[in-house]
């Protein structure tokens, strides 16, 4: 191993449900290997302006249980230069923090590749949002949670649909990835899902509606991701309003919802498991790698991969939901 004796652990872009357990598994993962730890607070921002505090096992004691982030999470303008960068450094040299974990999705591992590679410090990064859109890990932390929650609404939604013989827009989050949308219309049994992947024409918006009204159905629920390219469920409201006037049509966007709450076993156990191997990794010197988890394996993935490439959504998932949703 390398010069590493104390870590610095950040949580950073949107908040996920697991990234305490995470928190909690890196600092405790590294204190039985003999590394000191330190907490940096809301993100990049943290880095730059010195808001850094030592943890103890005690610091992350009853906190697995727990959604958000305890180190908070923050946007930082100052990071994305050259000259906020620097100020990072200086205060993780003189904190005396010779590696970083970073728990995040795209953008934070960017910021962690930028840094490392301009510094030389070794980083490593853990998969934290509920989007599930990082390449080289089969799932990320949240993203089970969220799927859940999602589920949840979606139930509740269904019970008022069939009472009123209505057509709902559901829309999730997922702004460049649908996996929320297309997992959660197979889990809630919904009708459709409307995905940036595969931007819906106007035939296939038909094609649902006639498959979700015949005669074996009185009403319809259709997930959508809050993308650019789908234009959203109030887009997708508006359209059949103006093209099926006969459908009762209604709207609901859950937002936020979907990132809180206290995270599911599923979520636990991989936060766990991943905080545990960012430890690992440092302990074998590894640097600017991403820990995914590949069929339930530990697997460790080059930034420049988990960035730059995208995740195909699979297209067997597709054609289950059309088939179940007649």
């Amino acid at each position: 191993m390398g010069t590493v004796k104390c870590i610095g652990i950040l949580t950073s872009g949107g908040d996920a449900p697991g990234m305490n357990a995470a928190i909690r598994a890196v600092t405790r993962a590294a204190i039985y290997n003999g590394l000191q730890v330190k907490g940096i607070y809301r993100g990049y921002k943290g880095l730059v302006t010195g808001e850094i505090k030592e943890f103890k096992s005690q610091n992350v004691s009853n906190i697995i249980q727990l959604g958000g982030t305890i180190l908070k999470t923050a946007r930082c303008k100052e990071f994305t230069t050259p000259e906020g960068r620097q100020l990072a450094y200086d205060n993780m040299k003189k904190e005396g923090i010779d590696a970083l974990v970073v728990i995040g999705g795209d953008g934070s591992l960017t910021g962690a590749r930028i840094f490392a590679q301009e510094f030389d410090i070794p980083c490593i990064g853990l998969p934290g949002t509920i989007d599930n859109d990082l390449y080289g890990t089969d799932t990320t932390i949240g993203y089970d949670t969220a799927l859940n929650t999602i589920l949840d609404a979606v139930d509740k939604i269904r019970d008022t649909a069939t009472s009123h013989e209505r057509l709902f827009f559901v829309e999730v989050m997922g702004r460049d990835a649908g996996f929320l949308a297309l997992n959660g219309a197979i889990a809630s049994g919904a009708e459709a899902a409307i995905i940036p992947e595969f931007s819906t024409e106007v035939d296939q918006l038909e094609e649902f509606i006639k498959n979700g009204f015949r005669k074996s159905k009185n009403s319809s629920i259709v997930l959508v991701a809050e993308s650019e390219l789908t234009g959203g469920a109030m887009h997708y409201a508006e359209r059949v309003k103006n093209e099926y006037p006969q459908y009762d049509v209604r709207v609901t966007i859950l937002g936020h919802l979907q990132r809180g709450g206290s995270p599911t076993a599923h979520d636990r156990i991989l936060a766990s498991r991943l905080g545990a191997a960012a430890i690992d990794a440092i302990m074998e010197d590894q640097r600017n790698v991403m820990i995914g988890i590949e069929h339930d394996e530990i697997v460790y993935v080059p930034f420049s991969k988990a960035i730059k490439n995208d995740k195909p959504i699979k297209k067997d998932l597709v054609n289950v939901l059309k088939e179940l949703s007649i």
